[in-house]
């Protein structure tokens, strides 16, 4: 299809799909902007009129390749509640598609703004909703402080997992590492956003 016939969402998509692809095919390093815009039957000066560098098309990309509900578990305590969302993620990451996510991580330690763009875009949003969520149902339950529900806090356990992967460059994070995430760290932490608040307590 001529690209004069695609317009707005359908041309959007079409590179986005494209760039999908480039990223499956060579990861990070072999996307170019020449590669997406062959595969995508259209020109350069297409994408960047949509993203103006290589790093916004490679996020966009993966987000539009992972795209994924989030939604906080109530199994009932915070402990089981952080454990199971971690785990998720955890298998989201270890995943085909995290695999990319991965790639990309790793080309962030050459390209700072890279990772500004993955902590804004690649489905942050969703995710620390999520958590927030998980934190206020611990603030019903009276297992945390009202204090407990905020943004730093919930975004501390998806801090520290994606520093597993960035930093270790493993395929997958053990289990046991993401219980010490939660037990010793992301609880206390709750637990000490509540301290000196009577008739607050956090239960493992």
């Amino acid at each position: 299809m001529a690209e004069g016939r695609r317009r707005g969402t359908e041309l959007e998509t079409a590179i986005l799909r494209a760039a999908a692809e480039e990223l499956r095919a060579g990861g990070y390093a072999g996307m170019t902007m020449d590669r997406v815009a062959r595969r995508a039957g259209t020109n350069k000066n297409a994408i960047y009129r949509r993203w103006p560098h290589r790093a916004a098309l490679g996020v966009a990309a993966y987000k539009h390749l992972a795209v994924t509900r989030t939604a906080a578990p109530d199994t009932g305590s915070l402990r089981g509640d952080a454990l199971e969302l971690l785990r998720a993620a955890n298998a989201t990451w270890s995943s085909p598609h995290g695999a990319i996510l991965r790639d990309l991580l790793a080309a962030a330690a050459d390209e700072p703004g890279l990772l500004e763009l993955l902590r804004d875009q690649a489905g942050a949003g969703p995710m620390n909703a999520a958590w927030l969520t998980l934190l206020s149902q611990a603030v019903a339950r009276g297992e945390a402080a009202p204090t407990a529900v905020h943004p730093r806090v919930a975004s501390l356990p998806m801090m520290l997992l994606r520093g597993e992967y960035a930093v270790r460059g493993i395929p997958s994070v053990p289990d046991d590492v993401l219980v010490e995430i939660v037990d010793e760290i992301f609880l206390p932490l709750v637990r000490g956003r509540g301290a000196g608040l009577p008739g607050r307590a956090v239960s493992r």
